[in-house]
């Protein structure tokens, strides 16, 4: 089997290489030319995954289309703000057998569309059955490590999920199906500004009770969002909602964390962008689902105030006392 692999930051280096270890053929595309040199003359890439001895049977590229052609499966995972100027230039690629995946975390700030809702708009209809998202708890120096991870991968039809899941499972990398493909999007995505929201509290120096409620409200959150556009609520239970928010909240290998932390410290959002290569999805994200959640009249009081000292320079600190001071109520008042 034939796999193209567009986007070589830590996360897709992973996932082509866990491809390549079981044999498949792998074609992975950098956009940074230094990166495709360090890959084939150290097998590492060490810009974005270092100490990572990569697999003979991956191939770097930085030709787009050449990784984009020919391919039974084509694995996307780029950041989710130039996700689609890049998939536009793909569309011409897959066949009507092509398996296009998602594994991008994110929600476009113009549409609210979610990644797959983008590939929807730009592929033509009769490949959208072939379209699927991978989400779930999955740090990917742990995947690449081989530590013992599950995730959920979505699609429309079983076969295209069924074809996914025994294409990426290994000993240490279990595979769930899943028909709810905007579920799994939602809880891969939003689960990113939660992730802000608890590096924060942590940042603050407030406590495990905090977090623990912040994890816990923050999936009431994500309920309500998914319910109002069609998701399973099941989902939000599993590995691609409950799974992927403990992990992002409670984990410092998360990098949505590590920017809450440093916003808890007191440092500026400008600062702490500037001094990383690395994207930070729930940045970009958090303005995307408060804005859709202002449209579509749902209450997300965490996501609103992560959106607030992001956006609008609110005191963290001011911020909780407006979150621990709201209106009581009904713990399942959806209201």
């Amino acid at each position: 089997m034939k796999i193209g692999v567009v986007g070589a930051g830590a996360w897709g280096t992973a996932l082509a290489n866990l491809l390549a270890e079981k044999g498949f053929h792998v074609d992975l595309w950098a956009y940074e030319t230094e990166v495709c040199v360090d890959i084939m003359e150290s097998r590492q890439n060490k810009l974005f995954l270092p100490d990572i001895r990569l697999s003979e049977n991956l191939r770097p590229s930085n030709n787009l289309g050449e990784v984009a052609a020919g391919k039974e499966i084509l694995l996307l995972v780029m950041p989710s703000h130039v996700f689609r100027s890049i998939s536009v230039n793909l569309v011409h690629y897959p066949s009507e057998k092509t398996i296009i995946v998602s594994a991008s975390k994110g929600i476009e700030n113009k549409t609210h569309l979610t990644m797959t809702g983008v590939l929807q708009q730009l592929l033509p209809p009769r490949l959208h059955d072939q379209i699927a998202a991978i989400s779930g708890p999955s740090f990917a120096k742990e995947v690449a490590k081989r530590i013992p991870t599950a995730i959920t991968v979505a699609a429309r039809r079983s076969k295209v999920a069924e074809k996914i899941q025994a294409t990426f499972a290994t000993p240490y990398f279990r595979v769930y199906t899943s028909h709810d493909v905007i579920g799994a999007e939602l809880g891969g995505a939003v689960k990113n500004v939660m992730a802000i929201a608890a590096g924060i509290s942590d940042g603050l120096g407030l406590g495990l009770n905090t977090r623990a409620a912040l994890i816990t409200r923050g999936v009431a959150e994500i309920q309500r969002l998914g319910s109002r556009l069609g998701a399973n609520p099941k989902t939000f239970m599993g590995m691609a909602g409950m799974g992927d928010l403990v992990l992002t909240c409670t984990g410092t290998l998360s990098r949505n964390w590590t920017v809450g932390n440093k916003l808890g410290h007191g440092m500026k959002l400008d600062t702490i962008i500037s001094e990383t290569r690395t994207v930070a999805e729930g940045v970009k994200t958090t303005k995307s689902v408060y804005n859709m959640s202002q449209k579509l009249g749902v209450e997300m009081p965490i996501v609103e105030q992560v959106y607030r000292i992001l956006y609008e320079d609110l005191d963290p600190k001011e911020a909780l006392n407006i979150l621990m001071s709201r209106v009581l109520r009904h713990e399942h008042d959806e209201e």
